[in-house]
């Protein structure tokens, strides 16, 4: 199939390579910036461009992935082609490209992506969406070429599983970042507590959450959750995080 991706950056990114290495051609690479363009269409053998107006109109499909509040304009200058239209958002209903055409849909995969780390697309969760079912199937036939693990997830579905996502991967990486600066403080090396990180990963791997749960929160014991609260004294803010996150724990089973 003939691709034109529409962005440059991390999802873009890997998913330009997946198509490629899965035989499809890559038309062209959109980027506000040239140079961002130019990097990404380099690596998958396509046309740089950062101008939509210069858009080749032989391809088949327009994938768009670029950040949430710019879909709109992007779709309503990519309309006049009437291609295949989709986006590759989360938190984004397909309405938001339904509003220019009816040939259109999402393609959102389910994973964390970074430029510096490569990772196996065969393995990542692709949730599509298509204005009809015609277009559900074409995108279903697409996302199997890239990834061994498809589904068919509405915009409302989708939306709760971008929410749920924040939870499991955005949230517990801050929260990696609080315990490196604890460590760092007090002449402690992060790479210490790294295993355990894993060990707990790998854990849900198996169980639900609530199953396996560790910690003085959820024993209830009110003198380590006081003493850790004590080595907080001089942030309120992480006292809060501290506090709250324990209530919640100690809540874990009444709703888990």
């Amino acid at each position: 199939m003939r691709i034109t991706i529409i962005g440059s950056g991390n999802v873009a990114t890997h998913m330009a390579a997946a198509f490629k290495n899965a035989g499809h051609r890559i038309v062209q690479v959109y980027s506000p910036t040239m140079q961002n363009a130019a990097l990404l269409a380099y690596h998958v053998g396509a046309e740089a461009i950062d101008q939509l107006a210069d858009v080749n109109p032989e391809t088949d499909i327009f994938i768009i992935s670029v950040k949430d509040d710019a879909i709109i304009d992007v779709a309503r200058q990519l309309a006049p082609y009437n291609k295949l239209t989709v986006h590759t958002s989360g938190a984004t209903s397909i309405s938001a490209l339904e509003i220019f055409t009816a040939n259109c849909g999402v393609f959102y995969p389910l994973q964390t992506f970074s430029k510096i780390r490569e990772l196996n697309f065969l393995n990542v969760p692709l949730c599509i969406e298509g204005a009809d079912d015609d277009i559900t199937k074409q995108l279903q036939q697409l996302a199997q070429t890239i990834s061994n693990n498809v589904y068919r997830v509405s915009s409302d579905q989708r939306k709760i599983l971008h929410l749920a996502a924040v939870f499991a991967c955005n949230f517990p990486n801050y929260l990696y970042h609080v315990a490196e600066q604890l460590l760092n403080q007090n002449q402690l090396d992060f790479n210490i507590i790294r295993p355990l990180i894993d060990e707990t990963a790998q854990k849900v791997q198996q169980a639900s959450p609530v199953q396996v749960q560790t910690g003085p929160a959820i024993r209830n014991d009110e003198k380590t959750m006081q003493a850790h609260m004590q080595l907080l004294d001089n942030s309120a803010e992480l006292q809060a995080i501290y506090s709250m996150l324990s209530q919640a724990i100690i809540k874990m089973d009444k709703w888990g």
